[in-house]
């Protein structure tokens, strides 16, 4: 299924993949990330640490993307959408493995697990709680 959805004036083209697989694999603007939308009748199926969202059945997912916020393996750690950072939960020189919940961006409202798109060390951390970020920019830098 494929959307359009509309976040403070900026359209974002959003594709879907099946909203009953776990995780939800979302494309936004040609970057892939998973959601782990919480399972109303089993408890929810989200891995531990990891914010659930509620998906009603039909509804498109227009938000929450909690996933690596740069799946290319590069360098940098960017945010997928525009926030707050309320959290961050990784050091210059901590080893991380892909998946592992780096900071937190809230937005609309929402808090988002930015999890690390591949394993590494971290090398610098770009940003700071209370920090205004905006789409694409820069949040963790990895070492190699």
């Amino acid at each position: 299924m494929k959307i359009k959805v509309v976040i403070d004036n900026q359209s974002y083209t959003v594709e879907v993949e099946d909203l009953h697989s776990r995780p939800v694999i979302a494309t936004v603007q040609g970057e892939r990330f998973e959601v782990w939308p919480e399972a109303a009748d089993t408890g929810g199926t989200a891995p531990t640490g990891a914010p659930a969202v509620s998906v009603p059945e039909g509804e498109p997912v227009s938000s929450a993307l909690d996933a690596p916020a740069d799946t290319s393996g590069g360098r940098d750690v960017v945010s997928p959408l525009p926030g707050v950072i309320v959290a961050i939960l990784v050091k210059p020189g901590a080893s991380v493995t892909r998946g592992q919940e780096l900071c937190t961006l809230e937005a609309m409202k929402m808090k988002n697990a930015i999890r690390a798109n591949r394993d590494g060390a971290i090398a610098s951390i770009e940003v700071n709680i209370g920090d205004q970020v905006g789409h694409g920019q820069v949040l963790i830098t990895y070492a190699e």
